[in-house]
């Protein structure tokens, strides 16, 4: 009588075992990977000649990097972010029926809120303003 434990409670703490075993197998594979790919790999070896831009055996006419845009870089990101929100937001036309309508209606203004919040403080930042 004393060592009965509900049938939840050992398939819980199943589930917590396998997930901290899963977790520390995880590591262990990711840190044995990380340190065998800096042991063999051939950056080790530091040459001047090496490190340096190779053009068919002549020094280089200019520099290597090409100067980068980062309005445009900022745009991108922001596109991502509101695309990424969009995918989260259509599936909301498609649980109408499966829920409570004012629940709905309250996830869906949330969520166009906080859309429409980070809208607002990207356009006061400046960020949205295409300058020369």
């Amino acid at each position: 009588m004393f060592g009965f434990q509900p049938k939840g409670l050992i398939i819980l703490e199943k589930m917590i075992l396998f997930l901290l075993f899963s977790t520390i197998i995880t590591l262990l594979i990711s840190c044995v990977v990380m340190i065998l790919a800096s042991l063999l790999s051939k950056k080790m070896i530091m040459d001047r000649e090496k490190n340096s831009p190779f053009e068919c055996g002549f020094d280089p006419k200019g520099s290597a990097r090409l100067p980068f845009s980062l309005q445009f870089f900022l745009i991108a990101v922001i596109f991502l972010i509101f695309d990424v929100e969009i995918t989260l937001i259509l599936p909301l036309a498609y649980i109408i029926h499966m829920s409570n309508i004012f629940s709905w209606v309250m996830t869906g203004l949330m969520f166009l809120f906080i859309l429409l919040f980070g809208l607002y403080y990207e356009w006061t930042q400046g960020a949205l303003e295409w300058s020369e």
